[in-house]
């Protein structure tokens, strides 16, 4: 398995460069929004995987599971 990304090695990525002049260049409503969006992607991309994971899960029991994933996802220092 590939070491994990390194900070440094992020800042040498030209496309990282790009991100940020993107960021950088949006309104700062623009990337709370893009934000939100990104938080929504990735719930879907979560209870997609979820999904894939258990397809036999009743609805109820489907949603219990995500739930409790979910909590345990959460930073709780804050």
């Amino acid at each position: 398995m590939p070491d994990a990304l390194k900070t440094s090695d992020l800042k040498r990525d030209p496309a990282h460069a790009i991100y940020l002049r993107a960021l950088m260049a949006m309104t700062p409503e623009a990337r709370l929004r893009r934000a939100f969006e990104l938080s929504d992607f990735t719930r879907e991309l979560f209870r997609h995987g979820l999904r894939t994971r258990f397809p036999d899960l009743s609805e109820t029991d489907f949603q219990r599971l995500y739930l409790e994933r979910l909590a345990l996802c959460h930073n709780r220092n804050y």
